[in-house]
């Protein structure tokens, strides 16, 4: 959703959102995850959020020290606060959530990069100490600075408990899967990262600007950013070179389960050629999240299992209305999905991808 887009969005009260499982309306952002029915249980009582952006209060404030930023024109997706997170989580189910650090700013230094990044783990941690069970976090790297970017893994992954670290899927239009971050990835795969990927402007335009006038960029771009992103990493094969790192897709993956059957008909066309058959095994071994909100997911389900999927609210950057009464009961509607498949979606498959966040 619009986290590098201008002023973000909201949900119209004209929508009316899909029933749920049980076949009420869920209006209000009341129990609208409740999602069970006589099958069992769906999850949907202790979901597990992949895809919960966290802007920490600190770090506005350092940043405004610093001078980076007017925290006055920072968009409503920069103001997240605990409470508000909490109140969102209790009304749709969300058990617990991975924090994905934003640090919207353009540094002047590595030195002052990784002071940002510093402040915001420690407040990823304060988060975590203060609503145990709550709040686990991702490392945040920035892989155009690769220096910091070690620093940065070692520091969260090792020192402060972080299950993962979170990427663009460009970097001044270098894209993952580039050799040039191989160091990185190794340092990773040592670990078995997991690696949580979220995309960017476009390379080429303007920092926040649309690529087409009056088309903001969260809304068509993001998701081109996103296959890309994939695309790059099959040409490359880094599933193959790096066998342990988990990476995650965000918004169900993009435009990637749409095109996957062209992917792999073209594959010869990739630079060097690829093998249709490892098109299809890196598609296979992506984990997709469904912030969005997500399309139904028959076209995902059509690509890969079920058991890749995860849950992403995309809050703040998708407004509370608009995960609590489209984005929540629209996956607990989907025709798609049976019961073992929404309780794999809202919980099971981060606890096997994650088993730290069994702590709850």
């Amino acid at each position: 959703m619009p986290e590098y887009g201008a002023g973000g969005i909201t949900a119209g009260g004209t929508v009316r959102p899909p029933a749920t499982a049980g076949g009420a309306d869920a209006t209000g952002g009341t129990d609208v995850a409740s999602g069970t029915d006589a099958a069992g249980d769906d999850g949907s009582r202790e979901v597990i959020d992949v895809h919960h952006h966290f802007c920490a209060p600190a770090w506005r404030d350092w940043a405004e020290a610093q001078g980076l930023v007017n925290p006055k024109a920072l968009p409503p997706w920069a103001r997240w606060d605990a409470r508000s997170a909490l109140d969102l989580m209790d009304r749709t189910g969300i058990a617990t959530a991975v924090l994905k650090p934003m640090l919207p700013a353009r540094y002047t230094s590595s030195t002052q990069l990784r002071e940002a990044i510093a402040v915001t783990l420690e407040a990823a941690v304060e988060a975590v100490e203060a609503h145990p069970g709550r709040f686990f976090f991702h490392a945040p790297l920035f892989l155009d600075d690769l220096d910091a970017s070690s620093w940065a893994l070692r520091r969260g992954l090792d020192e402060l408990g972080a299950v993962g670290v979170n990427v663009t899927a460009n970097y001044g239009g270098v894209y993952l899967g580039d050799p040039v971050y191989d160091g990185i990835f190794a340092e990773l795969d040592e670990r078995s990262a997991v690696v949580d990927t979220h995309p960017h402007n476009l390379p080429g335009g303007a920092p926040g600007a649309a690529t087409v006038p009056g088309l903001p960029n969260f809304l068509c771009d993001f998701l081109l950013d996103t296959t890309r992103a994939a695309a790059n990493m099959i040409r490359t094969r880094t599933l193959d070179r790096f066998p342990n790192l988990s990476v995650i897709l965000p918004h169900g993956g993009g435009f990637l389960p749409h095109i996957a059957t062209r992917l792999e008909a073209f594959a010869h066309a990739f630079d060097p050629p690829v093998e249709p058959a490892a098109v299809r095994d890196h598609l296979h071994r992506f984990f997709y999240d469904t912030a969005g909100p997500m399309s139904p997911a028959g076209t995902l389900l059509a690509t890969v299992s079920p058991d890749r999927i995860l849950f992403g609210s995309d809050w703040p950057a998708c407004p509370s209305a608009m995960v609590a009464d489209i984005a929540v009961p629209a996956l607990a509607a989907d025709p798609a999905l049976g019961v073992a498949q929404r309780r794999g979606i809202n919980r099971e498959n981060a606890l096997r991808l994650m088993p730290r966040l069994a702590r709850v």
